[in-house]
C-alpha cells in the first residue's frame, strides 16, 4: 500500500461587505475574505494539500483566477473537482488535519460544522478531518486582524484493487 503527503497553505486579506466562508460554512462575522472566488481559505489549502501529494501543481493551476467561471464560486465545488483528481489516480484520502490562524472571529463554535460540511463534501467520516484554528496573540498582520491565513495537511492513501 502506498501514501502520499501534501501540504497546502492560503492567506487572504480580511475585507468589508463579503461574508466569511471557512470550509463551506458560513461565519459570522463583520468581514469577509477578499478573493475571486467566495475566498473559503481553508478549501484552498486543502485543495493545495491534495493536488500536491499527486504533484498536480496548485490549486491557481487548475482554477485560475484570471478565469470568470470562478468568479463568485462556491470553494467546495473546486474542492469536490479536486477529489475526482485523487481518485482518478488511485487514491483516497486518509486523513486532513488544517490549522486556521485568525485573531477574529473565534472559530471555536463553527468547528465541528466545518469539520462536518468537509467530511460530507469529501466523502469521508468526520473523523478524518481535523480543523483546529489558533489566534496569533496579537502579533503581526493575522494578529492585527488584517488577514486569515491556513496551513493544511492531507495524506492520501493508495486505493486497494
Amino acid at each position: 500500500m502506498s501514501f502520499r503527503i501534501g501540504h497546502g497553505f492560503d492567506l487572504h486579506q480580511f475585507v468589508l461587505d463579503r461574508d466569511l466562508i471557512l470550509g463551506g460554512v458560513k461565519i459570522e462575522h463583520n468581514k469577509g475574505l477578499l478573493g475571486h472566488s467566495d475566498a473559503d481559505a481553508l478549501c484552498h489549502a486543502i485543495i493545495d494539500a491534495m493536488l500536491g501529494a499527486l504533484a498536480l501543481g496548485d490549486i491557481g493551476q487548475h482554477f485560475p483566477d484570471t478565469d470568470p467561471q470562478y468568479y463568485g464560486c462556491d470553494s467546495t465545488e473546486l474542492l469536490a473537482q479536486t477529489l475526482y483528481e485523487v481518485v482518478r489516480a488511485g487514491y483516497k484520502i486518509n486523513n486532513i488535519d488544517a490549522t486556521i490562524k485568525t485573531q477574529h472571529p473565534r472559530l471555536a463554535p463553527f468547528i465541528n460544522d466545518i469539520r462536518a460540511n468537509l467530511a460530507d463534501v469529501l466523502n469521508i467520516n468526520i473523523s478524518q478531518v481535523s480543523v483546529k484554528a489558533k489566534t496569533m496573540e496579537m502579533m503581526g498582520p493575522i494578529g492585527e486582524g488584517k488577514c486569515l491565513a491556513v496551513d493544511a495537511v492531507v495524506l492520501l492513501e493508495e486505493i486497494a484493487i
